[in-house]
């Protein structure tokens, strides 16, 4: 467990201390509006717990990609808002994360003071690792608490170089139950244990559907990256996107899970599929069985023979990981597949089972329909979960403070 090898937050003397609490704040904003506040929330009982035990409390986080220029749409001044509210605390923005009016603003604070800093992602050397710009980030700080999972997969200045700079780097709540709810999943299934993989690129989920054949009793296969895995079996999807650099290891996947054919093995593929001439509102929804998908039109959600044998493998499934959606979600009448499983697995839930919503498109999606406070855990980090998943460790964890 993560507790038992590196610092967290309860291992820490915090009082009169400045604490830099890197957290993920990339929030959806329109017009300078906060859409989703759930990763905000996410990480109020580590700032809570800092300020209870007499910290002086700094903020970093990155915004969007402004791909190191100030992008004035991308600020985080919403943010500081926004936590100011769910904190009932003021909330001090400042302009900039390093630089002259960043260290003034931390020189000046005291206990119970709250800084959030500007976007870090204004500055190239942040996705560059720069070790002076961690230098930087690191000036004045006594303590370093990681408190962005969703970002640990990357080894970003703010992430890994920082704790070069800083005596303690430590866990904080939100990162400690993230790896823990993983690391359960993975080590500790109860079974039958289900994963639903959806998505559109195999590319981007080799790594996970070869680790979780070795701990899964089955996976289930959606969204367009199907299309590649039916070409790897010479099943043709239409005009739908096919990674045709990706059939030979596709073909491997499925003859390692004793897939040789669409409906046999570990690795379960859809039967048939909606497809359409558009991928848009007005387009066309047409219901194919995969090996005749018409040329023309573009597989955009599963079929109704494909949910009903997906129930079949759900039903009675004690762990589950669904990451990826299964269609075009965010059309509507492209997402009934991904409703339909998403309310299967709100009964499953609901029954006792551990379901877990791997982040990025599927945890939007879900939140989307409502279904997010059912399931057992959604996880606030799309390409870390992806990560974790693999079997590989995440540089940003790696890189706190070992235990004595």
């Amino acid at each position: 467990m993560l507790q038992d090898r590196k610092l967290t937050i309860d291992d820490l003397d915090i009082r009169d201390k400045q604490v830099l609490v890197r957290v993920d704040y990339n929030v959806p904003l329109h017009n300078g509006v906060i859409e989703d506040d759930n990763r905000i929330r996410a990480t109020l009982p580590t700032l809570r717990k800092v300020l209870d035990d007499g910290g002086i409390l700094v903020l970093i986080s990155h915004c969007g990609r402004p791909n190191g220029r100030v992008d004035p749409s991308l600020s985080l001044a919403p943010v500081a808002k926004r936590l100011g509210e769910l904190l009932g605390k003021h909330i001090k923005f400042v302009p900039d994360c390093i630089g002259e009016k960043a260290r003034e603003a931390r020189s000046k604070a005291t206990r119970g003071d709250i800084l959030l800093m500007e976007n870090l992602r204004f500055h190239a050397e942040e996705t560059d690792n720069d070790e002076d710009f961690a230098r930087q980030l690191a000036e004045g700080a006594d303590i370093y608490i990681n408190e962005a999972f969703s970002t640990s997969h990357r080894a970003h200045a703010s992430t890994v170089t920082i704790t070069k700079f800083i005596e303690q780097a430590a866990a904080g709540y939100l990162l400690l139950h993230e790896i823990e709810i993983f690391e359960n999943v993975l080590n500790n299934p109860n079974r039958p244990f289900v994963s639903i993989i959806g998505g559109i690129k195999v590319s981007t989920k080799i790594g996970v559907i070869e680790n979780l054949l070795g701990v899964c009793d089955e996976i289930l296969i959606g969204g367009a990256m199907a299309c590649t895995f039916f070409e790897s079996l010479g099943i043709m999807a239409g005009s739908s996107l096919c990674e045709h650099d990706q059939m030979d290891t596709a073909r491997r996947i499925l003859e390692k899970a004793g897939a040789t054919e669409p409906k046999t093995g570990q690795l379960l593929l859809p039967l048939d599929a909606i497809v359409t001439d558009k991928i848009s509102p007005d387009g066309k929804r047409v219901i194919a069985s995969f090996d005749s998908i018409p040329e023309g039109m573009t597989v955009v959600d599963i079929g109704p023979d494909t949910i009903a044998r997906f129930r079949k493998q759900i039903e009675n499934a004690q762990t589950i990981i669904m990451n990826g959606p299964l269609g075009v979600f965010e059309i509507e009448q492209f997402s009934h597949g991904t409703r339909e499983i998403f309310k299967m697995l709100v009964e499953r839930a609901e029954s006792g089972a551990n379901v877990v919503i791997g982040g990025g498109d599927s945890a939007y999606a879900a939140r989307k329909y409502g279904f997010d406070t059912h399931m057992t855990h959604v996880s606030t980090g799309g390409g870390a979960s992806l990560k974790f998943l693999e079997g590989k460790p995440l540089p940003a964890v790696e890189a706190l403070t070992e235990k004595s």
